[in-house]
């Protein structure tokens, strides 16, 4: 009589596996992380992230649409400025080129998607961190968050319908929340960056936003071998008011991704960053992997972790070939 059970029956057709099937991925859960350069004449390859660009207000504008035509749930939207200052001032001014490529696409799109934008001083910095610095050189925590306040309020009235912010200062979402409260926009949704890792593997985003960055995030990021952590961080954050909560990177994390899912109450994204991209990327151009397999995979396996939203430079693509 041995086997008594038999699973296999359950995966004998494709019919079968997918009527049985427990995990789903949809277009409408991948969000596309987009960038824009200010002063550009033509788009920009990422060397590290190969088919990935710096857009032009107008490419940009071309991409978002046939994204969001592909079925894509979002798109969070970085901007890269032609100068920068150590207050990051691009950051808030309301001609700053990523509330200008926000104003594009709010134009363009409508309420037709849900549109994100990155609400961090990262890029617009000269030093590359993702605050202020004080005297000696430290990021400064509470100045940062006034700054991220008025930051938040820019880029909700250029167009956001969500807020994303991704520098880990110890209160950002209350005060963001406050802020947009107080002046009215009392829709405008938060993404929070709840637990967001000192990872290698942010690499290839570097040269995306041509990062200024000298040394590293480790005093506000997350120690990679932390798991506990991450459940206060999110526990704080929805405390302070996140709509949404996230976990960055993804594959390194999946084990956070599903103790997040267990706890939170409010939609779980992760973001499947540059590195991760990129390796499947440079295995699939060597032939050693099924390019749109390993995608697929992939962007599975962080589903079946728990999150409901994925952001990846794979959405577009990857939306034509679920559909």
């Amino acid at each position: 009589m041995f086997p008594e059970h038999r699973p296999r029956r359950l995966r004998t057709t494709p019919a079968m596996r997918r009527l049985v099937g427990e995990t789903t991925l949809r277009p409408r859960q991948l969000i596309l992380p987009m960038f824009v350069g200010e002063g550009l004449d033509a788009p920009r390859p990422i060397s590290s992230m190969p088919g990935v660009v710096q857009h032009t207000r107008d490419t940009l504008r071309k991409a978002a649409v046939d994204a969001v035509n592909a079925g894509v749930g979002g798109l969070m939207l970085f901007g890269i400025p032609a100068t920068r200052d150590a207050e990051g001032s691009g950051a808030v001014d309301e001609n700053g080129i990523l509330n200008v490529a926000l104003r594009d696409l709010r134009q363009e799109l409508g309420d037709a998607t849900v549109l994100m934008a990155d609400t961090c001083l990262d890029e617009f910095t000269d030093h590359g961190h993702c605050g202020v610095l004080d005297a000696d050189g430290a990021v400064d925590n509470d100045a940062t968050l006034r700054i991220y306040a008025q930051m938040a309020i820019a880029q909700v009235e250029a167009g956001a319908h969500v807020l994303g912010p991704s520098g880990m200062m110890d209160g950002q979402i209350g005060v963001i929340r406050r802020a947009l409260d107080e002046v009215g926009h009392k829709d405008a949704a938060i993404l929070a960056y709840s637990a967001k890792y000192a990872s290698a593997f942010y690499g290839p985003f570097r040269e995306a936003v041509d990062s200024q960055l000298k040394g590293d995030r480790k005093t506000y990021q997350q120690d990679p071998g932390n798991g506990r952590e991450a459940l206060r961080e999110i526990e704080l954050d929805l405390a302070e008011g996140a709509d949404m909560i996230m976990v960055k990177p993804a594959l390194s994390y999946l084990d956070v991704i599903k103790a997040a899912a267990d706890i939170s109450p409010v939609p779980v994204a992760a973001y499947n960053i540059s590195g991760e991209y990129a390796m499947v990327e440079a295995a699939a151009a060597n032939g050693w992997l099924d390019r749109e397999r390993t995608v697929l995979e992939v962007l599975t396996s962080i589903r079946r972790a728990g999150a409901d939203l994925i952001l990846t430079y794979w959405a577009a693509e990857a939306a034509g070939w679920l559909d």
